[in-house]
């Protein structure tokens, strides 16, 4: 019997390909598929000088998958969670998350083994809000500069001695067998993960009644509770890259647990609030933490970096 062609769109980084790969094996080994990878360039892809912040934030990694997923070039896309706006193009969903990897943050230097180590006024690498925030608020004399590029770019940058250390996601790290540079996982008590971080999402078009089928099998439940909880906490709080924003929620006894923070660009206010309920409440539970953090001194902080009410 002849194999179905369907088609997965992805970015072209090395770590967007291997994550389209690790789909792709996974598709074919269950179903009579066959998958075709087609990569498509975004703009976040192209633009590489600027901060994510100034350019306009999440959508420039998916902005162009989605494009080609409304004009039926593509079956379905695959995403990293953390890159995926919370509110969709209509007639998309994503509908499946998979199992998360280490959702944690990760120190990689050439020259000190932790952030502690690290001498008055070092040089950090990093292309997130959320990271500069709670690195000034651990250590303010940090000279923390935007690096942007693929992970193995960032890496050689701290190896040819521009920056003292970078951190990055230790999930993207892992994926690429590159962990033999990590000399410290940073706590989430110290580094709060960008909402998704770790988590793949498959996006597909809604009305697709079949390819939705196909691909339900890849959702894992307990990730995508906690993912779903994650977002709902951004969207409350109408959050991008702009504002420094963290949130990681896991579940334990079927309890969901939630941590989130909002701090301000210098790390010198930081609001991190904690709350936990059932898990089948996740979404309820991430909207009910935005309101609180919003209460304690959140909101104030947010109308300062949007330079509007909200």
């Amino acid at each position: 019997m002849n194999k179905r062609k369907v088609r997965l769109g992805t970015r072209g980084s090395q770590l967007a390909l291997w994550q389209a790969n690790h789909i792709k094996e996974k598709l074919e080994k269950t179903y009579n598929l066959e998958v075709e990878v087609i990569k498509i360039k975004t703009q976040g892809d192209k633009i590489l000088d600027v901060a994510l912040a100034k350019l306009g934030g999440k959508g420039l990694f998916v902005k162009e998958l989605e494009e080609a997923l409304l004009t039926k070039k593509i079956d379905f896309a695959v995403h990293s969670m953390k890159d995926v706006p919370v509110l969709l193009p209509e007639g998309l969903h994503i509908t499946a998350i998979t199992k998360r990897e280490d959702p944690r943050d990760v120190f990689i230097s050439k020259n000190f083994n932790s952030l502690n180590e690290l001498p008055l006024e070092a040089k950090v690498g990093t292309s997130s809000l959320r990271r500069q925030c709670q690195l000034l608020a651990l250590r303010g004399d940090l000279k923390v500069e935007v690096l942007r590029g693929n992970v193995e770019t960032r890496i050689r940058k701290m190896l040819d001695g521009q920056y003292d250390a970078v951190i990055l996601a230790y999930a993207g790290v892992k994926r690429l067998g590159l962990t033999e540079y990590v000399k410290e996982v940073i706590s989430d008590e110290l580094s709060l993960p960008a909402i998704g971080q770790g988590a793949l999402g498959i996006e597909c078009r809604i009305e697709d009644k079949e390819m939705n089928e196909i691909l339900q099998f890849l959702n894992d439940e307990d990730t995508s509770l906690c993912v779903r909880a994650e977002r709902a906490f951004l969207r409350v709080l109408e959050g991008g890259c702009q504002v420094p924003i963290g949130a990681y929620a896991k579940i334990s006894d079927n309890k969901l647990i939630i941590k989130g923070l909002v701090g301000s660009l210098d790390g010198k206010k930081v609001i991190k609030e904690t709350i936990s309920g059932d898990k089948y409440d996740s979404e309820a539970l991430g909207e009910t933490l935005a309101k609180i953090i919003l209460e304690r001194g959140g909101k104030s902080i947010l109308e300062e970096i949007y330079g509007r009410a909200i």
